[in-house]
Formats: structure tokens, sequence, C-alpha cells
């Protein structure tokens, strides 16, 4: 990325950093322990985290006992990340650093993860070639994907919810399909893999259930979930009336889905691809 781009992408990240640590880290770490038990993680193997965010995936890979180096490109979140793992007792390094050039040696490491990272990445086959470099020969690339969007059920919710004032909208246009879903095909994260000159690779899709305490939770969980949702309203150019009905409309959606419970249960497919270099 030029530089401009990447200090955009900061600081976009940096925006929402304490939404995100708030609500969607917590709340994707058992699809991390998912990833990470497939991967054969074990203590004393030194992980590396790409765009790690919060420490989704981190927190989880250093309670495994790994050695973990956690990057991002956006310091608020490692921010956050230092203070959960200081907060567990965990050791885990954290530095600034573009995917795209990781500043690491070669050979480095036995297990390189990104849990909807690389994914987002402009240049994404740069991403997973970095991560190919820096892991050891018999080392392995871990990547945690969105599937298919059309089946992931909190997007689905705030589409629903924007056509309560925006009746046409019909969500972020899919031609060219949007970063956040460039490996939503398992083949397509399968190829990627190999290309990165990886082999042994497999994929398999599993379902995330994200459960929501109240109205507010979903509402603050998607908005913060990354800057796409932001973005999809400051394009609308919605007022603040507007935005209260999608609110209300997201609202009735959650009380439907909940029903006596008070707790709305939503789906999401993952795919998880692992090769071996």
């Amino acid at each position: 990325m030029s530089t401009s781009e990447q200090t955009e992408t900061q600081v976009a990240w940096d925006e929402i950093a304490a939404g995100y640590d708030r609500t969607n880290t917590p709340s994707q770490m058992w699809v991390a322990n998912e990833g990470l038990r497939r991967a054969g993680l074990s203590p004393g193997m030194r992980f590396l985290d790409v765009a790690a965010g919060s420490g989704a995936l981190s927190i989880p890979a250093g309670r495994l006992g790994a050695r973990v180096l956690a990057t991002d490109l956006s310091p608020a979140m490692l921010n956050r990340l230092d203070r959960r793992a200081g907060d567990e007792g965990l050791t885990i390094e954290t530095r600034v650093m573009d995917g795209h050039a990781l500043d690491l040696d070669d050979d480095s490491f036995d297990l390189a993860g990104s849990q909807f990272g690389v994914m987002l990445f402009p240049d994404m086959p740069k991403g997973l070639s970095e991560m190919t470099r820096v892991v050891k020969p018999g080392g392995r690339v871990l990547m945690n994907v969105y599937g298919d969007p059309h089946e992931i059920e909190f997007l689905g919710f705030f589409v629903t919810a924007i056509q309560a004032v925006v009746p046409a909208f019909e969500g972020p246009p899919m031609d060219p399909v949007p970063l956040p879903f460039q490996l939503q095909d398992p083949e397509r994260l399968r190829q990627e893999l190999a290309r990165a000159g990886l082999k042994g690779v497999s994929v398999e899709t599993i379902t995330e259930l994200t459960e929501f305490q109240s109205e507010a939770h979903m509402w603050d969980w998607i908005v913060h979930s990354n800057p796409i949702a932001g973005a999809i309203l400051a394009e609308l150019d919605l007022g603040d009336d507007d935005t209260a009905v999608v609110r209300e409309a997201l609202g009735e959606l959650f009380r439907e889905r909940s029903g006596s419970s008070g707790r709305a249960v939503l789906s999401a497919p993952i795919n998880i691809g692992i090769a071996t270099k």
C-alpha cells in the first residue's frame, strides 16, 4: 500500500478499536480456537498473527502456550491487545507492521495465522506470500475468513434494517466482490494458498454462532465489526432520524429472533484454510 493508503487504513481501524475490542474480539475467540486446533498449535511454538486486531487470535494462541508476535497496522488495536494480554498474565509481543511487507526474517515461525485480517488486504496474495516467507519449512499457514456473504446473518440483518429507510438498498456492491469477501469461495482460498507456494492445502467451512444479549449489543457489534458498516451509513448520508429508524428496525429483527429468551443467535459461515510450507 502507498503511504496515504496505509494512513487511511490505520485511522479507520484506530477509530473503531475501542468498540471492536469491546464487542467483536471476545465473540471471535471461539472460531480462533477452532482454527488453531486444526493447525496443530502447541506450547512453545513460535506463532505470528498478521493483522491481529485486538487479539481474537493472539490471545487464544497465548493461552495455548505459544510464543506470540502480534502485528497490525493499527496502534490502537495493538494497545487493546496489550491490555487484554496483561489482564490474563500472558506475554504477547506486539509490533505495528504492514502485513503486505513484514519486517521479519525468513523461516522464523512455526505457524503464521490471520483471522479476518489478510482477507481484507488490497493485495491479499502478497499478504499470503509474506506469511509463507516467514514460516519455517514444514511450518503452517492458517487463514480464518468469511464464507458466502449471503449466508452471513448479521450482514443480512443490517441490510434489512437499512431497507426500512432506503427500500432499494441491496447491500454492498458485489461486483467487484468487496475485500472482506474476496476469499468467500473455499476453492479460491485453496487456490491462493497453493499459489503462495504451500502444499497439503485443506479448507473446511464451519458455522460460527454469535450470541447477542440485547438490541444495543447487536447494533454496537455490527457497527464496530469493521469500517464498512460506518462507510455504508456515511455513503447513504443518513441523518440522525433515519439512523434511529435503522436502529429500531434492527431491534425489531433482534426481538423476532430472540423470542422469549432475550438473546439472539446469528450464524455465519467461516472458511478455515491450512497449508504447509
